[in-house]
């Protein structure tokens, strides 16, 4: 075997410059992959632990990664040429994105300014061969050594390199296993129901792992409290209005701190109760893995992948029946499938809003059975439309003014809610009284905890010694705060009292039967809102189809109520023009027939109007100038058009005035005078003048005068001639 070269030459730098000469070091037994110039280059020494429990009880494991600078300058390395990098503490090796120490050892390679780099396992450096195959070319290229506890690694080499190939597949396969044996642990004991690393509000974790109803009476009123109006409901912001409105708190133990385990009070949220509807464990179920990271989506504050929620079908272990529960399953995927509806998609209604718009989200076209969506072009005036997309070919269905739509199906609800009107009012009693009395409960029960409070601290205080008086102080303080308390919650009591009495008194029992025989007025009314009447609609309505033509203003709408009946109805809409109407030429020759008994265009637009003629557009009523319009259709614009008013001799007052050359404003002023034969048409009122051939050279002699500004005409110019009668 022959001896090593003590003095092999040295390749360029990665910048092309030349490395400084190391210099000679007595290394009687150095590893013949390490050559001068990696020994100017820094030995850097890489360390990490996963977790900050290995940092804190394996400090073997710590104590072993420092001393490998010992070892680095064991194979000749200078004290002041070794680099420690321990900026990874507590890191997971899976991934570098996040590990500043790694990214800090890649810029020095990068750079050419490593010539070892030192770990104590290849599993330190990365447990990913994405990361790991990256360092490994990088090193290939700038010439850098690896080294471990088993030995030293030249990547350039094709040997070596296979064998940190083999060492980074079984750190990355090492990961999978460890991850693999704990998460197969978690599975079975899910498997048998036991793991609960918290339980929801309502429930308790004792002491030997059992879960239980919350023994507090309170904290599962207000949990039956929620499901039972959310059933009522229907609307998750209404249960958390509701919440609000009437001050009812959630009660929650502490998890941690010195209060750990007793029940603390916090204002309800919309997260609070929307996980409660959510959680199965209501329903007596044990879920498992109802949430998983989505890789995909990568959050940009973190970096990592963004927690979502899974179907049920892909949860981990679902079980029912396993624990106790506050509702039914039934209820519970009733609850699921009422808040999927609320939401507002192609293929569900959404819930009730405050929008005027009776139908959102029930209304169906019927020309392509697409659900129509609601918008609102001026304030209030909501229009349903189509959201079919255009083809180019075929034209987009034709659009309609909610309230067309709105008051047929609200006379149809109305008239099917008619017979139930006194059930319905007798029922509203009931369900008023059961309010109260369940609102009556909670103040009870915050009456009880308040004077729990108060007599418990008294208790403490009069335990204490009287000498005792830097105890009996801090007691005393806390008994006057229970106190206060416990009469600030009297007050609010009084006051809900005030507002809601706990009985209904009679004058109320009585207002409510009453609407019983007027449900048209109830359903008028201020205080009943837009969304009191789409709840109402909905129970009744499944939805709602409406099939609309484009050469008529009458649309077919055909309501499917609950239960699966039908029925057929026939509304009028807004349409752009009078040649969409249905009854255009009935319209039309009613007109007709009234110019021909001598009215006027007022006087037809004023008799249309209150026999309860509309416009196309529906919103305007009949004027002069719409029925002079309509009157033009059949070629009676006036009745200067009709020559069967003129008689012998007869000339239009403007056609005379133009045959005379003067102003018509002149020629009307005459007649004032006398000075003409004129009469006036029975409809429009208009002059009709007669001048036969000698009136047309007296008139011509009078408009000579007149514009000469003579004022005074003599008699025979001024009177007329007698009229003849052929």
């Amino acid at each position: 075997m022959s001896k090593p070269d003590k003095n092999p030459p040295v390749p360029p730098a990665a910048d092309g410059q030349q490395h400084p000469q190391a210099a000679p070091r007595p290394v009687p037994l150095r590893c013949t992959k390490i050559q001068d110039y990696h020994l100017t280059r820094l030995a850097v020494v890489y360390i990490r632990q996963s977790t900050p429990h290995q940092i804190t009880n394996h400090r073997e494991s710590r104590e072993r990664q420092y001393a490998l600078a010992d070892h680095a300058a064991a194979l000749g390395w200078h004290n002041e040429r070794i680099l420690i990098i321990d900026d990874d503490q507590g890191q997971s090796g899976k991934n570098a994105d996040t590990r500043t120490g790694f990214q800090h050892l890649l810029e020095e390679v990068n750079m050419g300014h490593v010539g070892l780099v030192l770990a104590l396992e290849m599993s330190r450096l990365a447990r990913s061969n994405k990361d790991w195959h990256h360092l490994l070319e990088r090193c290939s290229v700038f010439s850098t050594l690896l080294a471990d506890q088993d030995g030293i690694y030249d990547p350039r080499d094709c040997n070596d390199r296979l064998l940190l190939g083999l060492k980074g597949t079984m750190s990355e396969f090492e990961l999978v296993t460890m991850r693999n044996r704990l998460q197969g642990g978690i599975r079975n004991k899910a498997e048998r129901c036991e793991l609960f690393n918290s339980v929801p509000l309502g429930y308790l974790k004792l002491a030997s792992g059992e879960v239980v109803l919350d023994p507090d009476e309170q904290v599962r009123a207000v949990v039956t409290l929620i499901f039972e109006k959310f059933a009522e409901l229907g609307s998750l912001r209404q249960v958390y209005r509701y919440l609000l409105r009437n001050d009812i708190r959630i009660g929650m133990r502490a998890r941690t701190g010195p209060r750990q385990g007793q029940v603390e009070w916090h204002r309800a949220t919309m997260s609070t109760v929307l996980e409660l509807l959510h959680h199965p464990i209501y329903a007596g179920a044990y879920a498992r893995g109802r949430r998983a990271i989505d890789p995909k989506r990568i959050s940009a504050r973190t970096g990592e992948g963004i927690l979502v929620c899974l179907p049920m079908e892909q949860w981990q272990v679902l079980k029912r029946d396993r624990l106790p529960a506050y509702i039914t399953w039934e209820q519970y995927l009733a609850n699921l499938q009422r808040l999927k509806e609320n939401r507002f998609r192609k293929d569900t209604m959404g819930n009730a809003r405050r929008g005027a718009a009776l139908l959102s989200g029930l209304v169906v076209c019927g020309t392509c059975g697409r659900r129509l969506r609601t918008t609102y072009h001026h304030t209030n005036i909501g229009h349903y439309y189509c959201t079919r997309p255009l083809d180019g070919i075929e034209p987009s269905c034709p659009s309609v003014k909610a309230v067309a739509v709105d008051d047929v199906v609200a006379a149809a609800v109305l008239r099917a809610l008619a017979p139930a009107g006194l059930e319905a009012s007798i029922q509203a009693i009931a369900d008023i009284q059961k309010e109260r009395d369940r609102l009556e409960r909670h103040w009870q029960q915050q009456l009880e905890r308040a004077r729990y409070e108060a007599e418990r601290v008294e208790r403490q205080y009069q335990a204490v010694e009287p000498e005792n008086r830097l105890v009996a102080r801090s007691l005393e303080q806390r008994w006057e705060e229970a106190l206060r308390r416990q009469q600030q919650v009297q007050e609010e009591y009084d006051r809900f009292l005030r507002s809601r009495p706990r009985e209904l008194s009679d004058r109320d029992r009585a207002k409510i039967l009453a609407l019983a025989n007027d449900l048209p007025a109830l359903w008028q009314a201020p205080q009943t809102t837009p969304a009191d009447r789409k709840e109402v609609v909905r129970c009744l309505v499944e939805r709602v189809v409406v099939a609309i033509r484009r050469d008529s203003e009458v649309m077919d709408v055909t309501i499917h109520w609950r239960g699966g009946t039908t029925s057929t109805h026939q509304a009028v809409r807004p349409v752009k023009g009078f040649a969409q109407l249905k009854e255009l030429e009935q319209l039309l020759e009613h007109i007709v027939e009234l110019r021909q008994q001598g009215h006027s265009s007022a006087q037809i637009a004023a008799k249309l109007n209150e026999e309860g003629y509309r416009t196309p557009r529906r919103r305007r009523t009949f004027s002069t100038d719409i029925v002079r319009q309509l009157l033009s259709r059949r070629g009676l614009t006036g009745e200067r058009s009709d020559a069967k008013q003129l008689g012998p001799h007869e000339w239009w007052l403007l056609d005379l005035a133009r045959e005379l050359d003067m102003s018509r404003d002149k020629l009307r002023e005459w007649i004032r005078y006398g000075w003409l034969h004129a009469r006036r048409t029975p409809v429009a009122r208009m002059w009709i003048v007669w001048a036969d051939r000698d009136e047309l050279r007296r008139l011509r002699k009078l408009v000579a005068r007149s514009t000469q500004g003579v004022v005074s005409h003599p008699a025979e110019l001024t009177t007329p001639k007698k009229r003849t009668t052929n």
